[in-house]
């Protein structure tokens, strides 16, 4: 976004620029007959048709158990402020994934707050900026009027949308001021009411809070489970258009596969749900490769990990690897069908009743299997080599985790819940077993060396086992041969 600020008329003072701008607005001196004139002639286009979001069932019951875990306790779940780039560029804002799975909304500087009721449960209400005030002239002398920002919705909009009562959030700090009793903050993403409630919260009530906001989201509902389909879906489609790009221009940049994949999350969502690693050769081999400023050559790997984020904010997250000439190497294929074959081991381990780490060990009890009989543990047992943990100087990371509207979904939620605890129908998770061998490292054989392999994938746990939602793209070494192969014909 570039604003060009208008050029002020009649400055003749030595003030400063901004404060001139902080008392007369964006233009400086203001005549009175510009300012009659700006407040006139405005259609009105108040939408009194409006139906309730797609979600607001879901996300009032969501609501109502948040309040029975908290009876009497004042609950503020802010939905953060902008940041800046740079200077007076913003990053896009992305609101706090709490308070979007409680409302459905995505507006910045909201906040919704569960009020207390002396008869038991809780009144929600989610506190917004309301339309820009036209008579007083902030919808255009405002740096973020709407004549500038675009249209926003007005309060009783956004109550006809979000089935919730909304008040101007400028009212907030008056309003949780003279409120009294416990109160629970989602801390660290509106600085302004973190410093309103800092002398009514407490670190352990606010940790507390945040870990059951986190739990959840543990088990998704109908409406998340539909936008995650969805977000696979468009998912599949932008690793298609990768292929078909993937080797058009020799060498192709990294970049050029992160843009083409941004464009598919762009076109079918609101983003991408992370950023993007495309990992071309050797670059493989880091986990967290996203500078992407390489290129891709024919008869080497790429590992293409990307996802789609819908417009209710889902994402997918996905990893294939992908020969760049269409073919795979014998040596990569040995790497391909051991990551492969430790996958579908880690898949089978997905089921209801099965302890959460179940598939992470099955997984990676398959890539010791490979990585011994390869020569990796010298004369240490497979069972030896796995108690001591030396396959993890090749598999590097743990084999999945859950998604929603984070990439890492409820990270925040207690050890024995999550990781040590046990999966349940309604669980979304990844299964992404890999195998990664350093240019450096001379423990592997020189064939091996620069060969990093991962393929993910995201699976719903069904009442009888799990459903791959991104089943779409193929997995198998000849399977993804044979695709690529028809993308490119």
């Amino acid at each position: 976004m570039n604003v060009t600020r208008p050029q002020q008329e009649d400055v003749v003072s030595d003030e400063s620029d901004e404060n001139r701008t902080r008392k007369n607005g964006l233009y400086g001196h203001v005549s009175t007959e510009l300012a009659e004139n700006m407040r006139q002639g405005w259609a009105d286009t108040e939408r009194r048709d409006l139906k309730p979001i797609a979600q607001a069932a879901h996300t009032a019951r969501r609501r109502a158990a948040l309040s029975a875990q908290f009876p009497g306790e004042l609950l503020v779940i802010p939905a953060g402020n902008p940041k800046s780039r740079s200077n007076d560029t913003g990053y896009p804002f992305r609101p706090s994934s709490d308070y979007v799975y409680l409302t459905g909304d995505q507006s910045q500087d909201a906040v919704l707050v569960l009020e207390p009721r002396k008869g038991g449960g809780h009144r929600a209400v989610a506190y917004l900026l309301p339309r820009s005030d036209r008579e007083s002239g902030e919808f255009w002398q405002d740096y973020h009027g709407e004549l500038w920002d675009g249209r926003r919705n007005s309060l009783a909009e956004n109550e006809r949308l979000l089935c919730l009562t909304c008040s101007d959030v400028r009212s907030l700090i008056k309003q949780i001021g003279s409120s009294t009793g416990p109160v629970r903050l989602l801390r660290g993403y509106d600085s302004g009411v973190d410093a309103a409630l800092n002398d009514r919260v407490t670190t352990e009530r606010d940790a507390e809070f945040r870990v059951a906001l986190s739990e959840m989201r543990l088990v998704k509902d109908e409406f998340e489970i539909a936008d995650l389909r969805h977000a696979c879906a468009a998912t599949t489609r932008g690793f298609e258009d990768v292929v078909r790009i993937l080797g058009t221009a020799t060498p192709t940049p990294e970049r050029a596969i992160e843009g083409t994949f941004w464009m598919r999350a762009r076109t079918e969502g609101n983003d991408v749900g992370y950023a993007s690693i495309c990992a071309a050769g050797p670059h493989a081999t880091t986990l967290h490769w996203v500078r992407n400023d390489g290129e891709t050559r024919p008869g080497e790997l790429l590992l293409l990990d990307a996802g789609v984020e819908s417009v209710n904010l889902y994402t997918a997250d996905v990893t294939r690897t992908l020969p760049v000439d269409g073919r795979f190497t014998p040596v990569q294929r040995k790497v391909y069908d051991a990551v492969y074959a430790a996958q579908t081991a880690g898949i089978a381990a997905v089921r209801p009743g099965a302890k959460y780490r179940d598939f992470h060990h099955a997984a990676q009890k398959v890539l010791a299997e490979h990585l011994a009989s390869w020569g990796m543990f010298g004369e240490r047992s497979v069972d030896d080599a796995y108690a001591l943990g030396l396959h993890r100087r090749w598999t590097l990371a743990g084999t999945g985790h859950m998604i929603g509207l984070d990439v890492h979904d409820c990270a925040k939620s207690r050890t024995e819940l999550y990781v040590e605890g046990t999966l349940q129908a309604g669980m979304v998770l990844t299964v992404e077993p890999g195998l990664y061998f350093q240019s450096d490292d001379l423990t592997v054989p020189d064939e091996l060396r620069g060969i990093g392999v991962r393929i993910e994938d995201d699976f719903l746990v069904t009442e009888d086992g799990n459903e791959n939602l991104s089943a779409d793209l193929p997995r198998a070494a000849a399977d993804v041969e044979a695709w690529m192969a028809r993308l490119r014909s």
